[in-house]
């Protein structure tokens, strides 16, 4: 990875015409050094050492490592991670996910029952999902990528483009112009390139936000995390190593933005109405921040020479805590479609390889965003006659272990027809 400052750019534009065409001449460009951006890229040049890669990402130098936030990882995504020589830097400092349980009550309620119950493994001695602190993340896949020479331009977006023949001509927010065969927009659910590309969404507004927040407590969690579902919407806790647990807390957005805005003593009051006191005394560690909720799905992944990956192809409620699994997911099926297609000599930007891509991914997504439509529609709310339905099916479910098993599988990504990454396979 050669982080290039712009004097760097400027005598490597110094040389000749040829050797400046050859020097901003890349087979892969994407916008956004997320976690998508950075797997995608990974796995292009794991597979293709020869492919030329270049990132290039609007955020200024460093901001990825004050990112307090953490994630669930799935285990086929930690499959993925290990296959492109990453897990084993981010394993150590990642809490395994041992089982699960999911509530339906209200707030007030002095007892919350328990309808269903998760546990198990995606295979033996395999959680089947882990937490995992997204600067880990990040600095593991970014040197990986350095190792791999992969190119990463920090502080620099992607002013406009056009497409030319056989190649995109790229304007960089430096100045600077850059060539590429494919260009791939991973620039987050509000993507500028979707918008240059004239790409339309599907879009709605849940009127709820997410405060995500981190906190310590007395007693050990023992890996498990839970779901409860209140009226104004799920509040979920996630292990994380140590007496700590990652809080992904659902409200309608006026009382969210309230929330964050409180004192500490407020703030912790309230969180302890929803989280309890069965691990002792809560502290929050760290900032709280709220992020508006929406659905946002894509109507396209690709035109000629241009294609969407991540949150910037679909943007989908936390409740089920699949939204960073559908990015790798993404990564890892376009790196595929794009290593084969080269591998047989084809245009990699040609329109015919990348549906191959799109045909692939679409469904899936849709699903999950339908999925996560409905469950939050189901469960965010205080109707008596539908709290009594829905809670019946949970229980429903809690007695059938062959649905559990499924739901375990699904949210380990176990999928045969997942990408061969995700299946623990090189390309």
């Amino acid at each position: 990875m050669s982080e290039r400052t712009p004097n760097a750019r400027t005598r490597r534009k110094s040389g000749t015409d040829t050797e400046a065409q050859s020097a901003d001449r890349f087979d892969v460009l994407i916008a956004g050094a997320g976690y998508v951006g950075l797997a995608l890229a990974v796995s292009i040049a794991e597979a293709r050492p020869g492919m030329r890669v270049m990132i290039v990402d609007a955020a200024p130098e460093g901001v990825w490592e004050k990112d307090g936030r953490a994630s669930a990882i799935a285990a086929a995504a930690s499959r993925m991670l290990a296959q492109l020589g990453c897990w084993e830097e981010i394993a150590g400092n990642a809490q395994p996910i041992t089982d699960m349980i999911i509530t339906d009550s209200r707030t007030s309620d002095p007892v919350r029952p328990v309808f269903l119950t998760f546990g198990g493994e995606a295979a033996p001695g395999e959680p089947f999902a882990h937490m995992v602190m997204n600067r880990d993340l990040n600095t593991a896949l970014r040197r990986r990528a350095e190792e791999l020479g992969v190119d990463i331009v920090q502080g620099v977006g992607v002013d406009g483009f056009e497409v030319e023949g056989a190649t995109v001509s790229v304007r960089l927010s430096d100045g600077m112009q850059a060539r590429t065969r494919l260009l791939v927009a991973a620039d987050g659910v509000r993507s500028r390139l979707r918008d240059m590309a004239g790409i339309k969404t599907l879009h709605w507004d849940y009127g709820q936000s997410g405060i995500v927040c981190t906190v310590a407590h007395e007693r050990p969690h023992n890996g498990r995390a839970e779901e409860h579902f209140l009226p104004a919407g799920p509040f979920a806790t996630l292990p994380l190593m140590g007496n700590r647990s990652s809080i992904v807390w659902t409200e309608r957005t006026g009382d969210a933005e309230r929330l964050v805005a409180e004192d500490d003593f407020i703030f912790e009051q309230e969180l302890e109405l929803r989280f309890g006191l069965k691990l002792g005394e809560i502290h929050v560690e760290g900032p709280r921040r709220a992020w508006p909720l929406g659905l946002t799905l894509a109507r396209d992944f690709v035109k000629p020479r241009f294609a969407l990956a991540g949150d910037a192809a679909h943007g989908i409620h936390p409740i089920a805590g699949q939204g960073l699994n559908l990015g790798f997911k993404d990564a890892a099926a376009l790196a595929q479609v794009l290593v084969e297609a080269d591998r047989l000599g084809e245009d990699i930007g040609a329109i015919d390889v990348l549906q191959r891509y799109e045909r692939w991914r679409r469904f899936d997504t849709v699903q999950m965003g339908v999925t996560t439509d409905v469950l939050n529609r189901l469960f965010s709310n205080d109707l008596g006659p539908l709290r009594a339905v829905r809670d019946i099916g949970l229980g429903l479910v809690d007695r059938m272990p062959g649905m559990k098993s499924f739901f375990v599988r699904q949210a380990a990504g176990m999928d045969r027809s997942a990408p061969r990454l995700l299946q623990g396979e090189a390309i």
